[in-house]
């Protein structure tokens, strides 16, 4: 079962999720909202009960979400905290995803 952990922490720990899972964040979305990673039902964005349950929301695929934070992180001069990349990472999930 999916457990419930900070947004901060899964950023933290992206490639040690499964690619095909999904994350999903309690609104509004800030690295200290509540969060959990979680396989979706048939690739929909629609969470799945536990999520739902929690108060959960679609966020950001983990393979989509380490790819940006990847290539994002590769683009800075200077390795980015990781509150930054989980800032900058909300920013895409809201406006560019």
């Amino acid at each position: 079962m999916a457990k419930i952990t900070k947004l901060l922490d899964i950023v933290g720990r992206l490639s040690d999720f499964d690619e095909e899972d999904t994350i999903y964040v309690s609104e509004p979305w800030t690295e200290d909202s509540d969060a959990m990673v979680a396989t979706a039902p048939d690739d929909s964005i629609v969470p799945p009960k536990a999520a739902a349950e929690a108060g959960l929301t679609y966020f950001i695929e983990i393979f989509i979400a380490i790819e940006f934070t990847e290539a994002w992180v590769a683009s800075q001069e200077e390795k980015p905290s990781l509150s930054a990349i989980c800032q900058r990472l909300i920013e895409y999930a809201t406006y560019d995803a």
